[in-house]
């Protein structure tokens, strides 16, 4: 059975995992035997996650990469090549949030919680995927979206946006790389103790709110993505494709 989760011999992309649930899925893919790259903007950032992985005695690296920046991820995978690193998992998990209603929102807001979520998760497949389908060596594609891409919430409709979109972007990659032996699947996760969610967390009424609004009456925690994440990265999801699986304690269930 260990062996259906076992990624002893790939390598794991995971982008903006310099921290928070990057990093967690960073954290646990390594511990099921992945080597794993680090993506994200911050130089100084990236490199403490790098070596706080290689403490716990994983193969880890990272390159600095702003997923709205088709030239930045390009350059990447080309550097990768050169240094004969092959992507096999990836995890699409680079964001921003940005609250404001539609009202008032501007239109370069709107562009950038687009760039980063949506375009970066097809740039960054785009690239992996190109290099699966050359060595014909299939992969695995993890896309984070979101429970907006189910339902939608007041003053954050350009993350509702970009997650409903790579919801069915997913879904387009599946139909497309399926025949190359590539599974693109999602993860789509509730209400998470994350520090994009402090503020929320620290709003007495949101999270009076959030803990009644879910069958598991609490916040999730990161390490509880962890499971999901490693099942869609291995063989034991090898006939999954085109999926979302939501880890929300049951929160879309009971709406």
């Amino acid at each position: 059975m260990n062996k259906l989760f076992d990624l002893t011999g790939k390598t794991a992309l995971i982008t903006g995992s310099a921290r928070g649930l990057g990093f967690s899925y960073a954290e646990g893919l390594a511990s099921a035997g992945a080597s794993i790259v680090l993506s994200d903007i911050r130089e100084e950032t990236l490199q403490e996650a790098v070596n706080k992985l290689k403490a716990k005695g994983y193969q880890a690296r990272g390159y600095v990469i702003d997923v709205s920046k088709e030239e930045q991820i390009v350059d990447a995978f080309n550097q990768m090549d050169k240094e004969g690193i092959e992507i096999d998992i990836v995890i699409n998990n680079a964001g921003i949030q940005h609250r404001q209603p539609l009202l008032e929102l501007q239109l370069k807001d709107w562009q950038r919680v687009i760039d980063i979520h949506l375009t970066g998760t097809y740039l960054v497949s785009r690239e992996a995927a190109n290099r699966m389908v050359k060595r014909n060596s299939g992969g695995k594609f993890i896309n984070i979206c979101s429970l907006t891409s189910e339902q939608a919430r007041p003053t954050v409709a350009p993350y509702t946006a970009a997650k409903g979109g790579i919801k069915m972007l997913t879904r387009a990659m599946s139909a497309e790389w399926g025949e190359f032996n590539i599974q693109a699947n999602a993860i789509g996760p509730g209400y998470i103790l994350t520090d994009m969610n402090e503020a929320l967390i620290q709003n007495k009424e949101f999270d009076t709110w959030v803990k009644n609004s879910n069958p598991a009456k609490r916040w999730g925690k990161p390490e509880e993505l962890i499971g999901t994440a490693i099942f869609l990265s291995s063989q034991a999801s090898d006939y999954i494709n085109g999926q979302v699986i939501y880890v929300d304690g049951g929160w879309l269930a009971v709406l």
